[in-house]
């Protein structure tokens, strides 16, 4: 007499994300190495993250588009900072981001909105990141080459303090912020 067994029937319920307690951790790489490096931690089993940009590129003979790194020369990884020794040694690593000798974690919120922001249709632009109060150099314009310092940033405009310190007199001017740059 053969007994036939049932099989309990699981409905499906909301999966939850496996958080695994590691923080993400910038990792610096050789010039055009990011896409290398990523691989290679895959292949350690090592959650990476490598944001990209596509865009056309040029030959002679045709074009092409291309994924480039939204952040040149970085690849961002989630792994326990005791045990270094494995993603140092990947191909391509010049090292860790490190804030007095030990790896600087970086904000998992900060990469969440890269990722969503990466995944959507939106168009972006890398840029760099300007902070009131410091100096910057007009890139475009008429006032193209100019360094002053930056004292208020609203897009789409920029106010900028060219100053003469050995007598104490400046000048505002206000410019279109995407013509500024770090100086």
């Amino acid at each position: 007499m053969s007994s036939a067994k049932s099989i309990p029937i699981v409905e499906p319920t909301q999966i939850t994300p496996v958080t695994t307690g590691l923080e993400w951790f910038a990792i610096w790489t050789r010039s055009r190495h990011e896409q290398v490096v990523r691989q290679q931690l895959d292949t350690k089993h090592v959650e990476s993250f490598l944001p990209t940009m596509t865009r056309w590129s040029r030959w002679k003979d045709r074009k092409k588009k291309i994924d480039w790194p939204l952040f040149p020369g970085y690849c961002f990884a989630r792994f326990d900072p005791a045990d270094t020794l494995p993603i140092l040694k990947c191909t391509g690593v010049v090292s860790i981001v490190s804030v007095e000798g030990k790896p600087a974690p970086i904000p998992e919120r900060e990469l969440d909105s890269i990722r969503v922001l990466v995944g959507s249709q939106l168009q972006f632009d890398p840029c760099p990141l300007l902070h009131e109060g410091m100096m910057v150099e007009v890139a475009h314009g008429p006032l193209k080459g100019v360094v002053g310092r930056l004292v208020r940033k609203d897009s789409p405009r920029a106010r900028l303090v060219l100053s003469v310190d050995l007598i104490g007199q400046a000048v505002s001017v206000e410019v279109d912020a995407g013509d500024v740059r770090e100086y």
